[in-house]
Order: structure tokens, then C-alpha cells, then sequence
């Protein structure tokens, strides 16, 4: 293992020691001068951004992400705006969970704590960076970075003010790192004696590659195969608009809608409106089956297109007979990301809500809401598109766990076991 990734763990871990004790208060307090200190240093962050969107497109990065890559004025007034939200928040670390007497005096207590050490390895957003740091101050988290090597430079200056913002402020040594090669990501796995929790953000077969071959536990963020559902009671024109901003509003985002299903009753109306509006930003239509007779723009699909998460303006388009054979597909197709039903129709919702499998099912909206912003967590670490510990946007609360605290008064088992005492187990 290499002695330079070795040490940053060892030093991310010791940091995470001291951050569980810190106050609510002294983070609250980095996270404000964090924020002033990116605030001043824009225009050198916004001219690394530069170089690095300049290196993509000349490298031949495609259109979609290389806007990714975009770290301007607006999009750190964003992220800042991101963390003054954080900051307004409630301390979630040493909260009560539970509280059960289990004799007069003998009290145990479920609390919150942090996880620990957090390694997240995650695209080529430069803002992403921002708000993991953030989340992962908040709850009381030493994090190791590793973000997209297109995004270097932008990374490295970011990573570099908030460290030393966050140090003045009376954060501890090693409370962030960033690795920048992929022979230090390498290495970071092999770190499970100092890293408590990987938190992967790309396809599947790289959230796969991750857990076969590290012991850290990992917690994926996996490929967004979207699906908007359109049912027979639906209202055509929300319909319309909703799938619009599904699939346009930002192409390369994860919780952009792939593939449109609609009824088999309403095809030959709805399919027209739809993409009449999905024209507006030159959406490509791939039709399956019968649904390309409606579609006067469209080209045809293959089963492989229900695969495929596209970061394009692409979209698959196919007829289903009605909400069962709509739960099938997305439950097969998709990535148990977010997927949306058009319907006026309650009893369809309810069926599409209890059958679909995914960390976000929604009805009548756009599959773009999938955000830890947008969810009020004050941005998000990733979308866990697995069912333990956390799922969906992962803000704060995903980045804790809890331990049991019992206080007693010279209790000792010996009493119990030997009837001299008895539980009696009142909740608080």
C-alpha cells in the first residue's frame, strides 16, 4: 500500500476522533467561513474551471458533460446558498433516538453519532465537491475526495480553501483529503482499517468494481435509468410538460428520465403532444415496437436502449397494456433510481407507488425533484439505489449511524440473572 494514501487515512481517521466531539456550533461556524472563504477566492476557482472545461472539450468530452465540468459565478452561489441551508440547520449529531428505562435505574439511550471516515469517489462535478465537504463537516465526518480527473484543477483549489478555512476555524488536521489519481483510488480501498464507509458515484459496473474489491463497506450510487410513466387518466398536457423536464431540464444529471412508457389507450393522442414538446431541445426518440408508428421524429430501439443511460438528449419510448406491465419494466429496466406516473387516476398511483421498487417513485411530477437540495437534506453526498442503511438522496442523516448509551447505578448482571432484580422496560 502506498505510505502517502496510508498516512492520509490514518490521519483522516484520527481527525474523525476529535470531530465527534466538536460542537454543533464550531461546525456551524467553519461551514459560515468555509463559505466566505470560496466566496473571495471565485474568480481564481472560476479560472481553474476554465482550464479544466477547456482541457475537456479539447480532449473530445462530450457536449453534455463537459457542462458538467461548469463552475461559474451561478453555480457557486448555488452551492454557497447550499451551505448557508446546512448551517441553519439542526445539530443531527447526539440526538435521541430512543429512550427506554429498562429498571429504575438503568437508562439506555439510543443516539446518533457519525459514521466516521467517508470516501467518496464521484464524477466530474466540481460542486459535488463542495457539498460533500459540507455535508460530511456537518455530521461530524472526516472525508477523503476523490473526484473525476477532468475536474482536477478545479478540485484541488477548492479542496485547498476549504481545508484552510475550515483548520482556522478549529477544524482538526486531515478533516478533508483529496486524491487525484486513479493509483491512489486503488489504494484507498485497501484502507479498511481507517475508512469506515466508500461511497461510489457512477455506472453500475464501477459501483460493482468498488465492492469487489475493497472490505470497506460501500453504499452505491449506481446508474439513473429513469422512467416517466404516462397512464390512460392522464392529464396530456402536465404530462407533456413533466416529461419535458424530466428529460431536458439537465440532460447529464442522474435523475434525468431515459425512458417514457406510455398506455396502450391514450398512445396515439399522447405520444404527438409529447414529443411535439420534447422537439423544443432536439430530443432523439427511440421507439419501441408500436410506438413508432406515433411517433413521427422517432428511430427505432432495441431491449438494449432500456438499458442504456443516455446523459443525452435521448429517449426510449415504448407502449405498455397498463400499470402492471409499467411496474414489470421499470422493475426489470431501470436502476431503482426515481421513476414518476402521470395519472390522475389514485388507485393507478397507489399501485404504481407500492409496487415500484426504486428510492424514489413519484406521481404527477418531474423525476428531477430526486435531489438532497430539492428534499430539504441540504444537498446530498449521492442517491443510494441500495435498500440498507440509507436510500435515495443521502444528506445528513445518511452519514450517521447511532450507538447505545446505558447509565446505570452500580447495576451488574449478576442481579438479574439471579432474580435478586428484574427488568421492566418503560419507553420514554
Amino acid at each position: 500500500m502506498s505510505e502517502i494514501v496510508k498516512e492520509i487515512a490514518q490521519g483522516a481517521k484520527q481527525s474523525s476522533f476529535i470531530l465527534q466531539t466538536t460542537s454543533g456550533s464550531l461546525r456551524n461556524k467553519a461551514l459560515a467561513e468555509i463559505a466566505n472563504a470560496l466566496r473571495n477566492a471565485g474568480k481564481e476557482i472560476a479560472a481553474a474551471n476554465r482550464e479544466d472545461m477547456d482541457d475537456a472539450a479539447k480532449d473530445g468530452m462530450p457536449e453534455p458533460l463537459v457542462a458538467r465540468l461548469l463552475f461559474d459565478e451561478h453555480k457557486l452561489d448555488e452551492t454557497l446558498k447550499g451551505i448557508d441551508e446546512l448551517v441553519a440547520m439542526p445539530d443531527a449529531v447526539g440526538k435521541v433516538l430512543e429512550e427506554r428505562e429498562l429498571d429504575s435505574d438503568l437508562l439506555l439511550r439510543k443516539v446518533t453519532c457519525p459514521i466516521g471516515v467517508i470516501g467518496v469517489i464521484f464524477e466530474a462535478r466540481p460542486d459535488a465537491l463542495v457539498q460533500i465537504a459540507s455535508l460530511c463537516i456537518k455530521s461530524a465526518n472526516a472525508v477523503i475526495l476523490k473526484g473525476g480527473s477532468e475536474a482536477k484543477k478545479t478540485n484541488e483549489i477548492l479542496a485547498s480553501v476549504i481545508e484552510k478555512a475550515g483548520k482556522a476555524a478549529g477544524l482538526p488536521d486531515g478533516f478533508i483529503s483529496l486524491l487525484t489519481t486513479r493509483t491512489e483510488t486503488t489504494e484507498m480501498l485497501r484502507c479498511h482499517e481507517y475508512i469506515d464507509l466508500i461511497v461510489p458515484r457512477g455506472s453500475n459496473e464501477f459501483v460493482r468494481y468498488i465492492m469487489d474489491n475493497s472490505q470497506i463497506p460501500v453504499m452505491g450510487h449506481s446508474d439513473g435509468i429513469c422512467h416517466v410513466y404516462v397512464d390512460k387518466a392522464a392529464d396530456l398536457a402536465k404530462a407533456a410538460h413533466i416529461v419535458y423536464d424530466s428529460k431536458t431540464q439537465y440532460v447529464a444529471a442522474c435523475n434525468a428520465a431515459e425512458t417514457l412508457l406510455v398506455h396502450a389507450d391514450i398512445a396515439a393522442e399522447a405520444f404527438p403532444k409529447i414529443e411535439e414538446e420534447l422537439k423544443k431541445k432536439g430530443v432523439l426518440i427511440k421507439a419501441f415496437g408500436d410506438a413508432e408508428k406515433y411517433l413521427a421524429s422517432a428511430v427505432p430501439a432495441t431491449e438494449e436502449d432500456f438499458k442504456t443511460e443516455y446523459l443525452d438528449m435521448v429517449i426510449t419510448a415504448k407502449i405498455v397494456d397498463g400499470e402492471k406491465e409499467a411496474i414489470d419494466h421499470i422493475n426489470k429496466y431501470g436502476s431503482h433510481h426515481t421513476d414518476s406516473i402521470i395519472s390522475e387516476d389514485k388507485e393507478a398511483i397507489a399501485e404504481f407507488f407500492a409496487g415500484v421498487d426504486s428510492a424514489g417513485v413519484y406521481a404527477n411530477c418531474s423525476t428531477r425533484f430526486a435531489d438532497g437540495y430539492r428534499y430539504g437534506l441540504g444537498a446530498e453526498v449521492g442517491i443510494s439505489t441500495g435498500k440498507l442503511h440509507a436510500r435515495g438522496p443521502v444528506g445528513i442523516e445518511g452519514l450517521l449511524t447511532y450507538k447505545y448509551l446505558l447509565t446505570g447505578n452500580g447495576n451488574v448482571v449478576e442481579d438479574y440473572a439471579e432474580g435478586r432484580r428484574s427488568f421492566h422496560f418503560v419507553e420514554h
